[in-house]
């Protein structure tokens, strides 16, 4: 990758739609343009402006026109990459595209690396390595939380966190340093409680932010949900009426669901990988019982379970190893199927062992909307320690929040200890170069490769 060269490449979906971009980037951006889209009334300096759209005609490698498009020009370093850029909006034909690309390629611009466009943004200075890697997070996000997370991580909230960390901890060591480097000037003493209460806080703060990450992960994967019961208490039923289709097989007969079924789901403002297993009964196959193993496994790991329970049925004993299997996960809802029939079920035992019971109808989709929204306060309650913007979505930035944080108690432990303070303010440097880590002022070249190699062309 050299940032010397001029980089193209669609930067919209696949297949056909409404309108389709062209990105260009690079030092010979302009230039590039200029040979394969021609102004209405020619280039004119007065009417072209930068970042206004310009309507003309795009041509292809051999000088055929293809389309009727527009164009927008934006000047380095004010523009996304910090490097001239330029966009050509299309209509959103695939061919029209790939001809306009080619057409491209033939003036000496090269295909853009998947990740490359931002990958220049972060190398020019125009975000940090947090910013960046929130692009790829809020183009991923498949929940409204998700997205709010990645696109207030866009604007600056999770660097402006590590920086004013950054900050304290630098002050600390700057101040030691200068004292020993430059004895003649007259510098206060070093204050060695004063240096264990900002560590301290500052160790508390990447603390927490690693401890976010058990969050970020329920934003990009969901939240593991499992579905148990005794068999025909409406598991099935319940799955297909949740995702709005059959998914899974539903029959009178018992023992239908034989292995787990994953999907995930929108359901209260939160993404599920709901799972539906099978029934939770004595059984003399070995096919089921190994599905009913696995089904007790899925429950013990859930975060989230809803025990269902045959409302037109008394309780009995396989719902009894229900509630049992429940208890494991953090978050629970018993959900009272078949409430369109006669309701024979005591719900006394139910209301001790779960938070929120809720009557549904699988068939007639009724006491959904009160599921989806139990489902939506029950887990909305994990999240509210953490503010929005300020949540670790991968494992490289938790464990560099780690890494510091050992950091911070190591040099704390020495300042406490009485060791010299050169002696403890090495760990605190170090907390400097993980903290740098996670922002990309002390990246490996090898690791960004790896971060930006995950972003999708054109981005």
């Amino acid at each position: 990758m050299f940032m010397e060269d001029t980089i193209a490449a669609i930067a919209t979906g696949t297949g056909k739609s409404a309108i389709g971009i062209i990105r260009i980037s690079g030092p010979c951006a302009f230039q590039a343009v200029r040979r394969v889209f021609a102004p209405v009334g020619g280039w004119d300096s007065a009417k072209n402006k930068p970042r206004t759209m310009i309507y003309g005609t795009l041509f292809d490698k051999s000088g055929h026109a293809v389309d009727r498009c527009m164009c927008v020009l934006f000047p380095g370093p004010g523009s996304y990459t910090g490097e001239d850029c330029a966009e050509l909006h299309c209509h959103g034909s695939p061919t029209v595209l790939s001809l306009g690309l080619e057409s491209l390629f033939r003036t000496g611009v090269r295909q853009a690396h998947p990740g490359e466009f931002t990958r220049r943004a972060f190398l020019n200075g125009r975000m940090d390595l947090s910013q960046a890697e929130a692009v790829a997070d809020l183009i991923d996000s498949v929940s409204p939380p998700a997205a709010r997370n990645s696109v207030l991580q866009l604007g600056g909230a999770l660097r402006n966190k590590l920086e004013a960390v950054y900050k304290d901890i630098l002050g600390v060591v700057s101040h030691f340093q200068a004292m020993v480097d430059y004895p003649e000037e007259d510098i206060d003493p070093f204050d060695t409680e004063n240096a264990c209460s900002v560590l301290g806080d500052a160790s508390k703060e990447l603390e927490r932010l690693a401890d976010s990450y058990a969050r970020g992960r329920v934003l990009k994967e969901g939240v593991l949900t499992a579905i148990i019961g005794r068999p025909n208490a409406g598991k099935s039923s319940l799955l297909n009426a949740l995702l709005g289709y059959e998914r899974a097989i539903v029959t009178s007969e018992a023992g239908t669901t034989r292995d787990s079924i994953e999907e995930p789901l929108l359901l209260g403002g939160v993404l599920l990988r709901l799972t539906d297993t099978a029934g939770i009964r004595d059984s003399r196959s070995e096919t089921e019982r190994l599905g009913i193993s696995r089904s007790l496994d899925i429950a013990s790991r859930a975060g989230l379970v809803y025990a269902v329970f045959d409302g037109s049925r008394e309780l009995g004993p396989e719902d009894d190893e229900t509630v049992s299997a429940s208890l494991a996960a953090p978050n629970r809802i018993a959900v009272l199927n078949k409430s369109d029939l006669p309701q024979k079920i005591g719900t006394e035992k139910i209301q001790k062992q779960f938070e929120f019971v809720c009557s549904v109808s699988a068939l007639s989709g009724e006491g959904l909307d009160r599921l989806a929204g139990l489902t939506g306060e029950l887990l909305g309650r994990s999240s509210q320690d953490y503010a929005e913007g300020e949540i670790l979505t991968n494992l490289r930035q938790a464990e560099a929040a780690k890494e510091a944080c050992r950091c911070l108690r190591g040099a704390l432990a020495a300042l406490r200890s009485g060791l010299t303070a050169d002696a403890a303010l090495c760990d605190a440097e170090a907390a400097l170069e993980h903290i740098g880590a996670i922002t990309g002022s002390s990246l490996r070249d090898d690791i960004a490769e790896e971060i930006f190699s995950r972003f999708c062309v054109g981005k």
